[in-house]
This record gives structure tokens, C-alpha cells and sequence, in this order.
């Protein structure tokens, strides 16, 4: 006797896959490749929960397919292993993170075998080993011995630009730099070896220099804008302040231009192309100079829009301007002062997207050089030190941010546009349109024209130039932190030189606390003695957390190489990602970065394509179903929803005023949303002294009747489910199964564990197709029925459509409508069995291996060929055609298809029911539409 028990079948071929290396892959082979690739993941201590492998099962079924295809797979995974959260529970408890994260990662691995993920351990990869690092460190020499030459359009290394120095200075050098001085060959080779190091420092590709950072004093640590919500740490919820502090930085800001360039061809969705495209911010226009009353300096702006001079009616400084403290009046200053710090203590994510426009006054005035008009002016937090000058020249008729900040301050507003879309008070306002009006020489204009012209102007009287502009800024490469990759840099006499690249890896020295030193020094301060060469101090930062997961997908073509970071052969076979599959939070920073080295790399000749992930697809979110119980605000009574309308009206109380909901614990719910007054005591130990006012049940249990809410999956709302549980009580084949059947991939959509018993049934009558009622193997050898075929060939023809498009819940609906047509034909042909079970198994991989085993088979079912559609098991021989009387359908009749109108006209009149109809009448006319109706007309 065979019975279907998951449990003993998964744990079963996850051992065989385990041992025998089943999804081990191979760096060179005939067969094509394909690179398939999720996410990094950082293995945090609460382990998955069920919304976590979504994408996984995603990019598993579209791996195992591509095998069955006869591709070479690359289906590698690995640990995200620096991080913050580590390095926080080491200062709370002292303990190494490296235990942490290694008792971590062994949480995830086995969470992930359970699901039965076709992973090539063998190249499992952690930002935290050495061996991980070394190259990552080694990244990092190349782009401090590298520069950006614009003449070639790419990084070059910088012994060409020392090179070049000494022979004929920088004159003819075109460099990324914000250097803007010339020096001779003469003089660069009079230089000490310290001018040089620090000249070249305004070249290199990693530099380090003084920056403004947002410092989280709480966390001992710098942090990127994207790890600030609403003015805080992300983690944590701590205060975060703008500080100046020397910081190594990386120039991605060279690469700005190619990094909306190259991404158009990329097979990514509109949307993350978009917000890639703002963050980095490209647009073309023109420095211009307003020069300041009774001060020497002059307030230089970018702006897109130098048509629109003429109705600039003040200017309006960023709050960290080097003017704004030299040019506030004595009367302004306590005013700017107290605003000016308020302000640059808010990220620049809630500067951009608050509406709400705030400001003072400076007392300073500049002269626009298109009027000589005088012209007041403001510090603003919504203008941002990075973009631009940390200037701008406000248009209020023009731009919409202008326009709120002039009518709060009443500040004046000069038409300069005309046309039927150009009045900013309306909706359809667009300031790309209309004609200048108010402009002297550019009244009558259309924008487009009036813009050149207006740049033309200001080249000529030298207030200006014209030039493209990015709102990108350098990435900040340091963190002042402990659990992180050490930077191979030394200093000697205060300047930072590299390690030899034989030196490597710099490892982590052992430290008393992982917090910084009482001096303010980061953590890695507390190494005793950890000095290059016994006499040089190392960089005390580490690496920020984005650095190892930048090139990661570059590393699992090569795991295990100790000579190169890839060797030449294995990049060129593997090239890039085929189908990469994460969460669309990583839209902006990881992408821009990995984009970013990856390029880098392309240009010194270390890989060969210049685009690491050839597709992207973001996996939408897997929300909780949260369960919510109602307690009296002023006492200590919960109450049955179905009974809160009576008790409420009864103690006169007001259901929205004087309640309020608890969560409680999801997975004690049942399937009608009814939690037993035994388990909410159990789970929640504030509640264990309360009333309840219940329901009892058949059995006598007390009831309480929960309220739902679709969110976020969170501990403190008590609605993860971990899938553990699901695993065990279901089986993974069944998670995964269901996952899919959720909805679209792309698509955020509720966990809801009760509905799961359809998918499992689906799988229970798949393995009845192979059984008979004793539960006996039972396969027939017979030639199949053209209607098991056409079942077959059109589930074949579905599925490899579905997994090509990544339309996965519809190849469910698609199996269990095959499986259901297949039961009630009591088929169990081999001819039919065998090719459904190849199909269904990058889905639900433990019972097809079961059932492969079962038919003879000795390899593993992810070595079968995938099987072909035959278009001719879908074409119909025949038709039943409606047979209509006088337009109204009488009766069907079944013709060949390629049968002749004269034959069908013969037969149709020949019919019983068609002369009962007539009454001996001769028709007037027979209407035959070959393969729709034939119409009889009497």
C-alpha cells in the first residue's frame, strides 16, 4: 500500500538532492546557459516567514524549468552577512556577530532546504568570510588606483594619468574631478611625494575627503539617505543629524551619464527604470551668477529654465550654504540660525516630499544680471546643498515649489510664459509649453528656442555657462562601525595609501566592545596594536553594507577561485543574469551600485558585460492576515464581535470611542475567524486576567469572533506565519504550489493558511492518477485517446507559455484543471503521466521526483527533457454545428471539418428534426459558416 505522505517524501528527496549534488553546476558545457539569480538576503535572527520566499519558489520553478529545457543552470545562493542588526544585538549582549550570524544562516539554510530549493550550495557565498571579502577589498584598490578619463568615456588606470602628469602636467588631462587648477610637468615632478598623493587624491575613483553625512549618534554610525525614514534611523527609530566628518567616498557620480544611457535596453519594468532615472537626476541647463549687494561673493545657481530669468523674483539658498551665515543680517540671524539647524537635521527624503514650505529671510539682496532688478534673499530646506549649487534662482510663475513658497511669504509673482497651459494657479498648467512674454529679447519665443538663446546670453556676457547636471552625489563608502569589510588603506603622514593586494585579506582584529571608543573613534579603535607594517594606523570605518552585495552575482560564476575574484573563462561563459528576482526597495541603491562596479569592472577589462542583470522582476509583498479582538477601553473586558453592536448599546458606550482592537495570535485562529478564550490567555499573558464576553461552541469552548486586516506581516501584529508550520503541516509542495496560486508574481496579495487545503487536495489527486482505489501503482501502457492527448498538449502549451512570461498562478489553475479532466478519464497512461509529471515538477518537486521513481525512472526527474507541444493535438477533426430554424438553434449535428457545404446541406436536410420542422416545405435556402452554424431558412 502507497500512500501520499509529504513528510517522508520531502525529507526524502531533499537528502537525495543534498548528497548526490544534484544541482551542482558546471562552468563550461554544451548546452546554453541560463543565470538565474534571487536577491542577496540578509539572514536576520527571526528567519523566514512565508511572504520571504515568494520569490525564491519564482525563480526555483523558472531554474528547474530551464534544466528540463536542456539548459546549463546557475542557481546559486548566498548570505548578505555584514550588517547593523548584528553588530546592535553584540553591543546589547558582547556576544561575536559572527555567532550570530552564523547561528543566523544555518536557520535560513534549513528553512530553505525544507521548501526544497534547487540551490548550488557548492557556491554558497558570505560577505562575512575573508574569503569573501578579499575581493571585495581588492575592488576597492582598483578603484583607488583608477580615475575617470571623459576624453574615453571610461576609468582608466592611474598610473597612465601619473604617467601623463609627468610628461605634460593635466592641461590636456579631461578628468572626472571637481579639481579645476592646471599644473606643468615641471611642477608635478618638483613636488614631494605628499603633494602628489594628495593631488591625485582629487582623481581617484575612491577618494576620501571632508563630507556632509547623516550621523546617528544612537548608532555610533553614518547613514545613507535610504536608511532614514521620516527624519530617523530605519532601525531603531533614533535621531539622525547633518555632520561634516573626512569619509572615503566613490565617484558613481562619473558614471551618471552611462547609468541612464544603458538602462533603457535593459528588460526591466517601467517603473524601476524611472526611479532609477530620478534618483540619479540628469538634466541639462545653466550656471548662472547673481552677484551679491555690498559683498564681493556672487550666489551661483543651476538652473534648467534660464528662458525664465526675467521673473526671478528672489533666490533661495539650501540651509548648509557656505553663504548663509556671511550674508545674514544682524537683525535675520537668530531667525536663519534657529531655522538653519532645524532644517539640516531632516533627511532629504522628507525635504523633497513635504509640501509644506518653510524659510526665513536672510536680509541679503542679489542683483539679477538680466535686469539689474534687486532681489531678496531666502534659505529653504527645500532646496538641497547636493543638487546643483545648493541654489536657486525661484521663478514663481514657473515652478511649482516657487509658487506655494511665494504665496506663503507673499512674495512677488511676474507672468514670463503665455499660451493655453502656461497660468501655474490651474491643473493643466505645463511649464514646458508657451511662449516668453516679460522677457526683453526672448519675448515672442517658444521655451525650447527661448532656452538656447537665453544660454547663448549668458555665455556671451560670461555669467555663466551652459552644462548637464546630476542630482546624484558621490556614494559615501564608509561606515563607522565593526561588522563590516575593513578598507585596505594605511596612513602615513596622514595621507591614505593601499595595501599591496598580496596583503590580503585584511581581516577583522578582535576587539573588547563593538561599540565606539570613548574618544569618538569607531568601534574597530579598540584593536590594540593593529598597525600596518607594525607602524602605520589602518582606516578604523568599514565598508557600508551595499559593498559585498555590488558584485556578489560576479563571485558565484567562480566560488571557489583563490586567484582572481572570476576568472576570465567563467565570466565570459556566464556573462550576466538572465532572470533576477528581489524586492522593489532595492530599486534605487543596490541596483545604481552594482550597475556601478559592475561598469567600473567592464572598463579595466576584468569582465565582459557592461550590464550585470539582463532581466529584473520585482516580486510584490505576501501581506498577513491579522486578527483583531475588542477590549473596553476603560476596563478590562474583551468582547465578541458578533456581540459588541448589543453589549455596546447595552452599557451605553460608542463602538468607535470607547473600544479599542487587539491583536491576537494568527495562528490560532480558525478557518471563521473564531480564537478560543484559552488561546488568547496562553498567547497573550496581558490578557490573562480579563473578562470575556464569548460565545460558547458544540464542544462548550468559549469563543471570541475576530476582526480582519489585510498588512504588512509584523511580530508585533501577531499575524507571521512561519512556514515551518506550514511545511509541516502541509507539505512544501503545497507552499509552494499555493504561494504561486496567490496571484501574480508582481502583485501584493493576503496569506490566508485556510485556503491552503484546495492546493493541498490538487496534490493528493495527482498521486490518486497514478493509484488505483487499493492503492496499488497502476500504469497503463496503452496508446493514449486523442482526448488524453489534447488535455496533455494543452497543458504543455500553457505552462511553457505561463513560466516564459512568469504567469505562475495561471500554470496552477492550469494543472489542476489538467489533473481534473485527467480523473475523470480514469487516465492513467503512461504516455500521458510521465510528460505532466516533467511539467508540473519545477512546481512541486518532491511527489514528481515520488512519482518518477515510481515509473522506473533511476535518474532524477530534473534530468528529463522537457516535453515538446504538438500543435496537431489540438486541431479538431470535427465540429458540432447549431443547427438553426428560421434563426432560432433547433439542434446540433457533428461534421468533419473539412467536410464539403453540399454534403453537410444533404445531411442537414436529411435529419429527422430538421423535416419535422419544414412540415414537408421545401427550405428556401441553406446557410452553411463552415466551423460555426448552419441556418435553415423555410
Amino acid at each position: 500500500m502507497a500512500e501520499y505522505n509529504f513528510n517522508e517524501i520531502e525529507q526524502k528527496w531533499q537528502k537525495y538532492w543534498k548528497q548526490n549534488q544534484t544541482f551542482k553546476t558546471e562552468n563550461q558545457s554544451s548546452k546554453p546557459k541560463y543565470y538565474v539569480l534571487d536577491m542577496f538576503p540578509y539572514p536576520s535572527g527571526a528567519g523566514l516567514h512565508v511572504g520571504h520566499p515568494l520569490g525564491y519558489i519564482a525563480s526555483d520553478i523558472v531554474a528547474r524549468f530551464k534544466r528540463n529545457q536542456g539548459f546549463n543552470v546557475l542557481h546559486p545562493m548566498g548570505f548578505d552577512a555584514f550588517g547593523l542588526p548584528a553588530e546592535q544585538y553584540a553591543i546589547q549582549t558582547g556576544q561575536h556577530p559572527a555567532i550570530t550570524t552564523e547561528n543566523n544562516i544555518a536557520k535560513y539554510k534549513e528553512q530553505l532546504d525544507n521548501i526544497g530549493f534547487s540551490f548550488d550550495w557548492t557556491r554558497e557565498e558570505r560577505t562575512s568570510e575573508p574569503s569573501y571579502y578579499k575581493w571585495t577589498q581588492w575592488i576597492f584598490i582598483q578603484l583607488f588606483n583608477a580615475w575617470y578619463d571623459k576624453s574615453a568615456d571610461k576609468a582608466a588606470k592611474i598610473s597612465d594619468l601619473i604617467s601623463t602628469f609627468s610628461k605634460e602636467g593635466n592641461v590636456h588631462v579631461k578628468a572626472h574631478t571637481d579639481f579645476e587648477g592646471s599644473f606643468t610637468a615641471a611642477e608635478w615632478n618638483s613636488w614631494t611625494e605628499e603633494v602628489q598623493q594628495k593631488m591625485l587624491l582629487n582623481y581617484r575613483m575612491a577618494f576620501i575627503a571632508n563630507t556632509t553625512v547623516n550621523w546617528c549618534a544612537a548608532l555610533g554610525t553614518v547613514l545613507a539617505n535610504e536608511e532614514i525614514k521620516d527624519g530617523v534611523s530605519e532601525r531603531g527609530g533614533y535621531p539622525v543629524e547633518k555632520k561634516e566628518m573626512q569619509q572615503w567616498c566613490l565617484r558613481i557620480t562619473a558614471y551618471a551619464n552611462r547609468l541612464i544611457n544603458d538602462i533603457d535596453a535593459l528588460d526591466w519594468t517601467d517603473s524601476v527604470k524611472e526611479m532609477q532615472k530620478n534618483w540619479i537626476g540628469r538634466s541639462y541647463g545653466s550656471t548662472l551668477k547673481f552677484k551679491l549687494e555690498n559683498f564681493e561673493d556672487v550666489v551661483e545657481v543651476f538652473t534648467t529654465r534660464p528662458d525664465t530669468t526675467f521673473g526671478v523674483t528672489f533666490v533661495t539658498l539650501s540651509p548648509e550654504h557656505q553663504l548663509v551665515a556671511k550674508i545674514t543680517s544682524p537683525e535675520q540671524k537668530e531667525k536663519v540660525e534657529k531655522y538653519a539647524h532645524w532644517a539640516k537635521n531632516r533627511s532629504e527624503r522628507d525635504r523633497i516630499s513635504d509640501t509644506t514650505k518653510t524659510g526665513e529671510f536672510t536680509g541679503a539682496y542679489v542683483i539679477n544680471p538680466f535686469n539689474n532688478q534687486k532681489i531678496p534673499v531666502w534659505v529653504s530646506d527645500y532646496v538641497l546643498a547636493g543638487y546643483g549649487t545648493g541654489a536657486v534662482m525661484a521663478v514663481p510663475a514657473a515652478d511649482v515649489r516657487d509658487y506655494e513658497f511665494a504665496k506663503k511669504f507673499n512674495l512677488p509673482i511676474i507672468n514670463v510664459l503665455e499660451g493655453e497651459v502656461s497660468d501655474i494657479s490651474k491643473e493643466d498648467f505645463d511649464p514646458k509649453k508657451g511662449t516668453l512674454t516679460n522677457s526683453d529679447f526672448l519675448n515672442g519665443l517658444e521655451v525650447p528656442s527661448a532656452i538656447l538663446k537665453a544660454i547663448a546670453h549668458i555665455e556671451a556676457n560670461a555669467w555663466g555657462k551652459g552644462k548637464m547636471n546630476f542630482r546624484i552625489r558621490d556614494a559615501i563608502f564608509t561606515r563607522q562601525r565593526y561588522w563590516g569589510e575593513p578598507i585596505p588603506v594605511y596612513f602615513k603622514n596622514g595621507l591614505p595609501y593601499v595595501m599591496d593586494e598580496s596583503e590580503l585579506p585584511l581581516t577583522l582584529p578582535n576587539i573588547d566592545a563593538y561599540q565606539p571608543t570613548e574618544t569618538g573613534e569607531p568601534p574597530l579603535g579598540r584593536a590594540k596594536d593593529w598597525l600596518h607594517e607594525g607602524k602605520y594606523p589602518h582606516e578604523l570605518s568599514t565598508m557600508p553594507g551595499w559593498a559585498g552585495s555590488s558584485w556578489y552575482f560576479l563571485r558565484y560564476m567562480d566560488a571557489h577561485n583563490d586567484h582572481e575574484f572570476v576568472s576570465k573563462t567563467a565570466e565570459a561563459y556566464w556573462q550576466n543574469v538572465d532572470l533576477y528576482i528581489g524586492g522593489a526597495e532595492h530599486a534605487t541603491g543596490h541596483l545604481l551600485y552594482s550597475r556601478f562596479w559592475n561598469k567600473f569592472l567592464f572598463d579595466l577589462g576584468y569582465i565582459t558585460s557592461k550590464e550585470p542583470f539582463k532581466k529584473l522582476v520585482n516580486q510584490g509583498m505576501i501581506q498577513g492576515r491579522s486578527n483583531l479582538i475588542c477590549k473596553v477601553k476603560e476596563a478590562n473586558i474583551v468582547v465578541c464581535k458578533s456581540q459588541l453592536k448589543t453589549y455596546a448599546a447595552t452599557n451605553n458606550l460608542n463602538i468607535e470611542k470607547d473600544f479599542v482592537w487587539l491583536y491576537v495570535d494568527v495562528n490560532l485562529v480558525d478557518a471563521k475567524d473564531n480564537i478560543t478564550v484559552n488561546d488568547i490567555q496562553k498567547s497573550r499573558l496581558d490578557l490573562k486576567e480579563t473578562t470575556f464576553v464569548a460565545t460558547l461552541d458544540e464542544e462548550g469552548n468559549e469563543n471570541i469572533l475576530c476582526d480582519v486586516l489585510i498588512e504588512k506581516m509584523s511580530k508585533s501584529k501577531y499575524n507571521v506565519v512561519n512556514p515551518d508550520n506550514v511545511v509541516e503541516k502541509y507539505g512544501a509542495d503545497t507552499l509552494r504550489l499555493y504561494e504561486m496560486f496567490l496571484g501574480p508574481l508582481e502583485q501584493f496579495k493576503p496569506w490566508n493558511t485556510n485556503s491552503i487545503d484546495g492546493v493541498a487536495r490538487f496534490l493528493r489527486k495527482v498521486w490518486r492518477l497514478f493509484y488505483d482505489e487499493s492503492n496499488t501503482l497502476s500504469i497503463s501502457e496503452a496508446q493514449a485517446t486523442d482526448a488524453e492527448l489534447k488535455i496533455l498538449h494543452r497543458t504543455i502549451k500553457k505552462v511553457t507559455e505561463d513560466v516564459e512570461r512568469l504567469s505562475f498562478n495561471t500554470s496552477v489553475s492550469t494543472f489542476m484543471i489538467c489533473v481534473n479532466e485527467l480523473a475523470a478519464l480514469k487516465s492513467n497512461k503512461r504516455q500521458i503521466l510521465e510528460p505532466l509529471l516533467v511539467m508540473l515538477s519545477s512546481y512541486a518537486p518532491h511527489i514528481s521526483e515520488e512519482l518518477w521513481e515510481k515509473l522506473g525512472h533511476k535518474e532524477s526527474i530534473s534530468k528529463a527533457n522537457l516535453p515538446k507541444f504538438e500543435e496537431k493535438y489540438l486541431l479538431e477533426s470535427a465540429f458540432d454545428y447549431p443547427i438553426s430554424m428560421n434563426g432560432k438553434v433547433r439542434d446540433k449535428m457533428s461534421f468533419a471539418l473539412d467536410m464539403p457545404v453540399e454534403e453537410i446541406e444533404k445531411a442537414v436536410l436529411a435529419s429527422e428534426l430538421v423535416q419535422k420542422w419544414l412540415e414537408g416545405a421545401s427550405p428556401k435556402k441553406i446557410i452553411v459558416v463552415k466551423g460555426r452554424i448552419v441556418n435553415v431558412v423555410f
